[in-house]
């Protein structure tokens, strides 16, 4: 299975490394090689995750990595990565 970040996701990645590198760029990129690489095992196994508990009944799932959460959905054929935000924040609006 194919994993596929939206642009929503991507543009989150770049406001977290942004904020991170502040202080501690080398961090900063550590924590995005760490987020990316949580949202890429999905290709093995995508229901690792758990459904989204603000969410419930929707295809929406989640994973943890550190303080922060992935959110995504699985299709036929492809893993979409909607989002990705600090766990401590509500979640935000999900299609």
């Amino acid at each position: 299975m194919q994993v596929r970040w939206t642009d929503e996701a991507f543009a989150r990645l770049a406001e977290i490394e942004d904020f991170v590198a502040r202080d501690n760029p080398t961090a900063a990129v550590r924590l995005i090689a760490r987020l990316v690489a949580r949202g890429e095992a999905l290709a093995a196994f995508p229901r690792r995750g758990r459904n989204m508990p603000e969410h419930p009944g929707s295809d929406l799932r989640e994973v943890i990595e550190g303080n922060y959460r992935l959110v995504y959905r699985i299709r036929p054929t492809v893993v979409e990565v909607l989002t990705v935000f600090e766990g401590h924040r509500l979640p935000p609006p999900m299609p």
